[in-house]
């Protein structure tokens, strides 16, 4: 159970290797020990991060996971949740991809569509079935402030993420009578394996800065936090520019 400061006893991190989660799970390690189960594709990436959340206090249980394989998701919470409750769940999966090939590219749109849309519906609907048995627990579901309005500059993504954050934010409205709580995140760019490579953006975070923006934001039990604050503002302002001018801007 998740005690009276907002520490959960079991974290779930989906998307095991995410940086972000990781960040997380170090985040909440910093307060005290607690089992974490790592969802996430065999590699040594997995094993390396298991390894230094043992070192910082964490009891750490590998499991497999492929965010493209929807159909042994149901199966995969089963065995998650099989081994006692969970009480906060990081949704953490995600592709970023190259911006110009991805929509001229078939199957690496495909592929980037199951992932970050269809596959993020996939788990959220077996991880809603588990905590309204269970009656507790959070979700943090890592969005985007790209989906807020999407650019052409990255249109396939935003896309993506649109309809994540409108997925996530609806599960919270229908988890709530269970007592069950989505906190849904949106960072800009992040510091990350994910965007290396990429030139510095405005108001670039690191993975422990959102980390920190997420964890305070479930514990006060907010159904949606930007990362970082400031971009609620520019977002409220982006939305209601025409689009003849919004085309123009240097996005």
């Amino acid at each position: 159970m998740i005690d009276a400061v907002g520490n959960p006893q079991s974290l779930l991190l989906l998307g095991g290797t995410s940086d972000i989660a990781l960040a997380i799970a170090q985040r909440y390690l910093t307060e005290q020990p607690l089992k974490v189960v790592l969802a996430a594709r065999p590699s040594e990436r997995r094993k390396l991060a298991a390894e230094k959340l043992r070192g910082a206090g964490a009891t750490v249980s590998e499991v497999d996971f492929d965010a493209k394989d929807t159909g042994s998701h149901p199966k995969v919470l089963d065995q998650i949740f099989a081994d006692g409750d969970i009480d906060v769940s990081v949704v953490a999966f995600g592709l970023l991809g190259d911006a110009e090939e991805v929509w001229q590219d078939h199957a690496k749109a495909v592929e980037l569509a199951t992932v970050n849309y269809t596959a993020a519906v996939s788990v959220g609907v077996a991880l809603a079935d588990k905590l309204k048995q269970q009656a507790h627990g959070q979700i943090i579901a890592l969005s985007s402030v790209a989906g807020e309005r999407v650019r052409r500059s990255n249109f396939l993504y935003g896309s993506t993420k649109a309809g994540f954050d409108g997925f996530y934010l609806g599960l919270g409205e229908a988890l709530a009578p269970s007592g069950v709580t989505v906190t849904v995140v949106r960072p800009g760019q992040v510091k990350t394996k994910m965007t290396e490579g990429m030139g510095k953006a405005p108001l670039e975070q690191t993975a422990e800065q959102v980390a920190e923006i997420a964890v305070d934001a479930a514990r006060k039990g907010k159904d949606l936090v930007w990362a970082p604050a400031a971009f609620r503002p520019v977002m409220s302002i982006l939305r209601h520019v025409p689009r003849p001018i919004f085309r123009k801007l240097p996005l």
